[in-house]
């Protein structure tokens, strides 16, 4: 692996990715919108009480703002990246708290039931998935990068010691980075200098990722998942626009409603990459099967479901939810089919690294 001649700028501005950015999103964005539908579903059983009294009434965009307050203290405050998945839940929560609120700021008589605040929730949280993907895809880590991470990663051990599983996370992080890059051997020094400590701060967020993971490549591997996911999505291609008309219907509005030709095109769309990608499967090309699959998902995130949401409000979340769990399913198989394909290329890279030997201290073969 040979280390690019020139800088990219933002790095040299100090701009370094995280490689967990895209699992700190996807907790934003999850604790977000849970919120967005917890708080709805408190308040419409509670019949809307209002805290206050005497004029006053305090919304809940302030214990919102509060929230992501204690997110920034959290990050501006401590360094490593244990304190990053707390953050991001407690932020994804207060951000939820605030942008449940938009129907107030948008109208002129505050009316938190406008109607098309579903659809701007929803279209917020998908500008956010868009720009963190933007930022995280548009080019591949660089080794550097990769070898920041590790640096990163290491600074909670310097001060409070490792346990084994943190350090094997460093040392296979620390895998991934060539020989050639600068700084790697004095890494893997403060790595194999790091005192073992098993404490370690609760990590419930980690340790749901760490389950999600592991349920999605359970379900990816099991021998009907391609039958299922081809007949939800059929059905879901099928279901929008049904529902989508129907609700509109009962409610006096036409069906060549805008959100109801939306929620079609998007669907239609939708079942042409369904299609596309059950012919490749048929023809054993489960690759890219799984990427035509994938698009038709990403189709109904990005229009069905945002035309779903203008047209039944939050009536949609349900096919949100299964797109998401199907997003999972689909993107594990994928993980899962590149590791597969390219067994040889990983040996080769692993093979043109230094034999590093095991990290932990207690190793008599370590440094």
């Amino acid at each position: 692996m040979s280390t690019p001649t020139r800088s990219p700028y933002l790095m040299r501005a100090g701009l370094v990715r995280n490689v967990r950015s895209g699992e700190h999103l996807t907790t934003f964005v999850v604790s977000g919108v849970a919120t967005v539908l917890i708080t709805r579903l408190i308040l419409q059983l509670s019949g809307y009480p209002q805290i206050g009294g005497k004029g006053l009434h305090i919304a809940h965009v302030l214990p919102g703002g509060l929230l992501m307050l204690v997110s920034i203290v959290l990050l501006l405050a401590y360094v490593g990246p244990v304190v990053r998945p707390a953050a991001a839940l407690v932020g994804g929560v207060g951000f939820g708290l605030f942008i449940d609120e938009v129907g107030k700021f948008v109208t002129s008589d505050n009316n938190y039931f406008y109607q098309p605040t579903a659809a701007i929730v929803y279209v917020v949280f998908v500008l956010i998935v868009l720009g963190s993907r933007f930022v995280t895809t548009r080019r591949p880590i660089d080794p550097r990068e990769q070898l920041a991470n590790v640096v990163d990663h290491a600074v909670e051990g310097v001060a409070g010691g490792l346990s084994r599983r943190r350090l094997a996370q460093a040392s296979e992080q620390l895998r991934q980075v060539g020989s050639d890059v600068a700084g790697r051997r004095e890494t893997r020094a403060l790595l194999a200098a790091v005192e073992p400590d098993e404490v370690e701060l609760a990590a419930p967020v980690d340790a749901a990722w760490r389950a999600v993971r592991r349920g999605f490549d359970r379900l990816a591997t099991h021998p009907y998942a391609p039958a299922v996911a081809v007949g939800v999505l059929v059905v879901q291609a099928l279901g929008a626009p049904a529902i989508a008309a129907g609700i509109r219907f009962d409610r006096g509005q036409l069906l060549t409603d805008f959100p109801v030709l939306g929620v079609a095109a998007g669907s239609v769309l939708s079942a042409t990459f369904t299609v596309r990608g059950a012919l490749r499967l048929r023809a054993r090309d489960r690759a890219r099967a799984v990427r035509l699959f994938e698009l038709a998902v990403l189709v109904s995130l990005l229009v069905t479901q945002v035309f779903q949401f203008a047209g039944t409000q939050f009536a949609a979340v349900g096919g949100m939810l299964l797109d998401l769990v199907l997003l999972g399913l689909l993107g594990a198989e994928r993980d899962r089919l590149r590791r597969e394909a390219e067994p040889s290329v990983e040996t080769t890279a692993m093979k043109q690294l230094p034999p590093d030997g095991p990290l932990f201290p207690e190793d008599p073969n370590s440094d």
